[in-house]
């Protein structure tokens, strides 16, 4: 593993300059150092300022980078407006399609192999529902679908599909439930054709029950391991509730040859001579609870028993958290925010959304060491390049889906390999204490983070051809009225990028990179003269160069990093 850098490496990797390094705030320090930024307030309904900076912060966690339009929809229509859109329903997106692929002869290019029948060494499938899953990403609209949906697959973590159907079958299910009921979720996710592949439930029989699904079941899907209270026992199970849970799993299995054949999934089926029908006792963590043979339906009373222990709730308030707010959860932190976010859970039957809601709206999400906190995983930062500046995708479908794809393939670069996490854990900037979120950014990850706002400042990602994918400076500025002042100009672009405002110090350094020597008049002068004459090539390009030093150099803070 590539080694952590330190704030000075960062700072120096990040902006070759001593103005931005001495500009360098405590909280961007804490930020990217140890201790943790100190974030305090209840789950009590948020009443404070609503603005461009709390609208954002709101956007940024529960979608993937909104643009200027969405931000500005979002102050006008509030905080409470805002979520419900958040939640509201979006229609099923398109199949992932064949993009390129000529040798298939169920499926031309540019039609959908998702219901026909696999054939042999057509691997296609995988960079297909890759590159798909990113497309919506970028085309998501405000919505917390998305965002939901890879919280998901972080939390379910599912690995090494044979074909494009497995994951196709797996994403599909987190959608339809991304934000619905989580007791649903964790009964359909354990019959879940890839799942029962990768944590070996479709090998488990009554002679010979795999414990791998129920130890991950309770350790890392639903109520946590605790800490050791003795040999074999966990504060909140025992190794011997793990036998027990494997028995009651077993008989279920994926049918390949039906898979083989057609439909768009891999089906899982019970077969019941395999299943255990004895009677299965768990621990007093449990209540002694007897689970007596209830064959197809016995993993359901399986996740019933666990999900009705109030641990349960606790443990997915912490991963809830974790991925909406910030790692650090300390004593105040469990009792104010944690414990009655559990509570909540169970109030509603673990129904998500008025949970998911409560902490959205908290005056702890906006606390203003709340804002900007968070190191932007991979998928946040590739999609910031891209769609917060508005970065237009006007390709034909092979150049799209190779775009999309290109795009997974540097997230997994960057070290999230989404469809192919780590381990079953997830990915560690969620859960490895201390470093947490500072595993995105290290020797390996951080000087490619900088090709790529150096590339889509410069307008120089290539993507087929000729065809160099970029931000339209031009387009992003033209439309703010007050772009003709160097300064009110750089201080919109910064409350679009930045997730809080900038020192004088650091503003000074932008603005050189805009005019570097010159006075403000100079930008006004020439801003002008191209408004007065934008087909004059001349003083477009000579305005445009100006433009794309300044995105270099704000994409190029440290500050770029987090939200």
């Amino acid at each position: 593993m590539a080694d952590l850098l330190d704030l000075p490496t960062i700072l120096k990797a990040q902006a070759n300059t001593g103005p931005v390094a001495q500009a360098t705030s405590a909280k961007m320090t804490n930020i990217l150092m140890s201790p943790p930024v100190l974030i305090r307030g209840s789950l009590d309904p948020y009443i404070g300022e609503w603005n461009e900076f709390t609208a954002k912060h709101l956007l940024q966690r529960a979608m993937f980078a909104p643009n200027a339009g969405q931000i500005a929809q979002a102050v006008s229509d509030g905080m409470a407006v805002t979520i419900q859109k958040l939640f509201s329903p979006v229609p099923d997106p398109d199949l992932p399609l064949n993009y390129n692929y000529p040798d298939d002869p169920n499926v031309p290019i540019g039609e959908s192999w998702v219901y026909t029948p696999i054939i042999q060494n057509a691997n296609y499938s995988q960079r297909s529902i890759r590159g798909w899953q990113y497309g919506l990403v970028l085309n998501e609209g405000v919505s917390l679908k998305e965002k939901m949906v890879l919280f998901w697959h972080n939390h379910f973590v599912t690995a090494d599909a044979p074909h494009g159907k497995f994951i196709f079958q797996y994403v599909d299910l987190l959608r339809k439930n991304a934000f619905g009921n989580f007791r649903d979720l964790v009964k359909e996710i354990t019959v879940n054709s890839l799942m029962l592949r990768y944590l070996n439930g479709n090998e488990s029989n009554k002679d010979a029950p795999n414990e791998n699904y129920a130890r991950e079941l309770l350790e890392l899907f639903t109520i946590g391991k605790g800490v050791q209270a003795g040999p074999g026992d966990y504060t909140n199970y025992t190794e011997e509730d793990i036998k027990q849970i494997a028995r009651a799993l077993t008989g279920w299995t994926v049918d390949y040859g039906a898979f083989q054949i057609a439909g768009p999934h891999p089906p899982a089926i019970f077969r019941p001579n395999r299943h255990d029908s004895g009677t299965k006792t768990l621990s007093n963590r449990f209540n002694n609870a007897v689970i007596n043979n209830l064959g197809a339906e016995e993993y359901k009373a399986v996740v019933d028993i666990i999900l009705d222990q109030e641990e349960t709730s606790r443990f997915m308030a912490r991963k809830l958290y974790r991925w909406f707010v910030y790692y650090n959860i300390d004593e105040d932190i469990e009792t104010n925010v944690i414990e009655p976010l559990a509570a909540l859970m169970r109030q509603e039957n673990y129904e998500m959304i008025p949970v998911i809601t409560a902490l959205l709206s908290s005056e702890h999400f906006y606390h203003e060491n709340a804002i900007g906190c968070m190191i932007k995983s991979p998928v946040d930062f590739t999609a910031s390049c891209l769609k917060t500046f508005e970065v237009e995708i006007n390709l034909n479908l092979n150049l799209t889906y190779s775009l999309w794809f290109g795009l997974h393939a540097l997230n997994a670069t960057l070290q999230q390999d989404v469809f192919n996490p780590p381990s079953v854990a997830g990915w560690k900037a969620y859960y490895q204490d201390p470093i947490f979120y500072r595993n995105w950014i290290n020797s390996v990850t951080l000087p490619i983070r900088r090709q790529m706002t150096d590339g889509v400042s410069i307008g120089l990602i290539p993507v087929g051809g000729n065809r160099p994918l970029g931000i339209d400076v031009l387009k992003i500025v033209d439309r703010d009225p007050f772009a003709a002042d160097p300064n009110a100009m750089i201080e919109t672009l910064v409350k679009l990028a930045l997730p809080w405002p900038l020192t004088a110090v650091q503003l000074d350094y932008l603005k050189e990179a805009l005019i570097p020597g010159l006075p403000d008049f100079e930008w006004t002068v020439e801003y002008g003269a191209y408004k007065a004459d934008p087909n004059d090539d001349a003083k477009r390009l000579a305005v445009e160069n100006r433009l794309r030093a300044l995105f270099v150099a704000i994409l190029g803070l440290p500050e770029f990093q987090l939200q």
